[in-house]
């Protein structure tokens, strides 16, 4: 079949029949597109100025052209493999007529749409091919193909690149399964790590990070640990470790390896080469579960900017496709490589995200104040990741909060009304669980959404009683806190041990409560004995209820600081004062007596002063 499909009209007779010449043309085994068919189709782009397609089966034959812009270009269905778990056994390749060959939406959903083997642009500008960009189903995940992009190319050295292998790689991915997502299910994971002087029992933290493995979506199949005083520069661990590491991976039958600390570029790029396997850190296994679990658009933002400065560095190794010079027409000097212009490209985005989290920051900023003038006190709660934050605010506060038995289940800040035993009202806000080794990078992203710990007036330190390193977690928990200046490094150290109510842990002077929760699935009554030897502490079940009344009147008593109640007397020839304070006071009730107005208000304790000389007599504290 020799048919031109697509927006013909206006073409004339003549052109057409040259260009159902093409369908003459093959492309080699092993390429996606020759010189030839790329000269051709950059030739008829710039005469039409429209886009042009053409789809070609794993035999190089072309079996469909067709033509049209951006809008119009018609991607039928061609015949193909159309099951499920295959591709269909044709690529497409198309033209930008305005040089830009980076894939557009509608090119993306095409490909996943079709299931082309690849969906390929080449940027077309004056007869010839500028660049190429082309995308690829790299996997299925909640009920969608996700798609990996690979450009902008030279277009030599795309020719140059193994066709038949890129498809047989993306095959055997999506090969024996009705879904890709499958995929997740079944990975297997090897956890490896380091055991130093000082640091976490190494069982322990290798038993978080399977934990962390598990709630991304893979499997553990076993755990690898070496004793060592500093990590190898180049390996991270002993070159007999990694091939003893080999030997069990391929026993396991493992395909990730999972390390508990940060890597550095060089090392991961040696692990993978040595063991021939995907290989990632803690902080890219973290960085993925918040990928998983953000919900809100800031959410999303904060999760992409600490993946963005986590990759920055991690850029290269693609050999001459990252080293090629970046021509044209006044270049000087050596010019950017293909490397520099990524890296300046996930700078300017890094640049977008911050100012759009700016922008929420705002946001939050002026929904925080509007919450300081109704002179309601704020208590935030902070811990451990599955210290049962979420649940305990559900079971004070009415909420409907996820809580699920994983770490890291709830991303998303939440604040809710709670109402104190003597009848006043706080607002209680859960925040982001914290963990050993919390990266940095989500740290500085997150810091706008833990404004709110920064900027409460009371902390309640939600503690794991259950946990055999629940000091440990508490101590990660500190170490954080710390970070965002929400309390000092003195007060850091010994993290339980320095809590106290009277005297303040931080700067401004704010107290933090500890709150040992899940002391139902703790069953030595002497732990929990000495944990309530701390001050300004309570061990509770969020679960069951059990002590959530002494809880509320720890809170109670800890927000009293904040306001006195007081009946005021105000005469008549300064009324104007009432006015004030509503501005300034929470004013319960107000009476008109003949001797004046009675106000029974709950004063803020710096304001208590002004007022002090209207306080009225016992006669009307009723």
């Amino acid at each position: 079949m020799t048919e031109i499909y697509g927006e013909t009209h206006g073409i004339k007779q003549s052109i057409i029949s040259t260009l159902e010449r093409i369908y003459d043309m093959s492309v080699p085994h092993g390429q996606t597109i020759s010189l030839e068919l790329a000269g051709a189709l950059a030739e008829f782009t710039t005469l039409l100025k429209r886009e042009i397609a053409v789809y070609i089966n794993r035999r190089g034959l072309i079996i469909r052209i067709t033509v049209g812009d951006a809008r119009t270009v018609s991607l039928a269905d061609p015949e193909g493999r159309r099951a499920l778990n295959r591709l269909s056994g044709i690529r497409c390749i198309h033209t930008h007529p305005g040089g830009d060959s980076r894939l557009s939406s509608v090119d993306a959903a095409s490909l996943k749409e079709m299931r082309f083997d690849l969906m390929v642009a080449l940027g077309v500008g004056k007869n010839e091919i500028r660049e190429v960009s082309f995308g690829y189903i790299s996997g299925y995940k909640q009920d969608s193909y996700e798609i990996q992009t690979v450009g902008p190319l030279d277009i030599n050295d795309f020719i140059q690149a193994d066709f038949n292998y890129l498809v047989s790689q993306i095959e055997r991915q999506l090969e024996n399964r009705e879904k890709a997502s499958e995929l997740l299910e079944t990975e297997r994971a090897l956890t490896v790590g380091i055991e130093r002087q000082g640091d976490w029992d190494i069982h322990d933290s290798l038993t978080e990070l399977g934990q962390l493995a598990e709630t991304a979506g893979a499997e553990v199949a076993g755990s690898v640990w070496q004793k060592r005083s500093q990590p190898d520069p180049a390996f991270y661990i002993g070159k007999g470790k990694v091939q003893e590491i080999n030997l069990l991976r391929q026993a396991k039958g493992a395909d990730i390896i999972v390390f508990d600390d940060e890597l550095s570029p060089a090392q991961q790029r040696n692990l993978e080469q040595a063991l021939g396997s995907k290989v990632i850190d803690r902080t890219a296994l973290i960085l993925d579960i918040f990928a998983q679990r953000a919900r809100s658009h800031e959410g999303k933002l904060q999760v992409e900017l600490a993946q963005l400065k986590y990759n920055l560095p991690r850029l290269g190794g693609q050999g001459l496709v990252l080293s090629r010079l970046g021509g044209g027409i006044g270049t000087r000097g050596p010019g950017e490589t293909k490397l520099e212009v990524d890296r300046r490209r996930i700078r300017t985005r890094i640049t977008e995200i911050q100012r759009e989290i700016e922008t929420h920051k705002k946001h939050r900023k002026l929904h925080r104040e509007r919450r300081q003038e109704s002179r309601i006190p704020t208590i935030a709660l902070v811990g451990y990741t599955n210290a049962g934050k979420s649940t305990l605010l559900n079971k004070l506060t009415d909420a409907s909060v996820l809580a699920e038995d994983k770490l890291f289940a709830t991303l998303d800040p939440t604040t809710r009304k709670i109402r104190l035993p003597n009848g006043k009202e706080a607002l209680l806000s859960d925040t982001v669980g914290f963990i050993q080794k919390l990266p940095h990078q989500l740290i500085a992203a997150f810091r706008g959404t833990l404004e709110e710990v920064v900027q409460a007036d009371l902390l309640l330190h939600v503690i794991d009683a259950s946990h055999p390193q629940y000091q440990q977690q508490s101590d990660a928990v500190y170490e954080v806190l710390k970070e965002l200046n929400a309390v000092n490094a003195v007060n850091a150290v010994n993290a339980v041990n320095a809590v106290n109510a009277v005297n303040a842990v931080n700067v401004g002077k704010k107290p933090i409560f500890t709150v040992f929760n899940k002391i139902d699935k703790q069953d030595n009554p002497a732990v929990i004995e000495r944990m309530l030897r701390e001050p300004s502490s309570v061990a509770v079940s969020a679960l069951t209820g059990e002590n959530l009344d002494k809880l509320l009147d720890m809170l109670e008593i800890g927000t009293k600081r904040y306001s006195r109640d007081a009946v005021l007397l105000i005469p008549y020839a300064e009324s104007g004062l009432v006015a004030e304070l509503y501005e300034t006071a929470i004013v319960n009730r107000t009476e008109y007596r003949p001797e004046g107005i009675l106000v029974f208000a709950s004063l803020p304790i710096e304001t208590r002063g002004r007022y002090e000389t209207y306080v009225a007599g016992d006669e009307y504290n009723v």
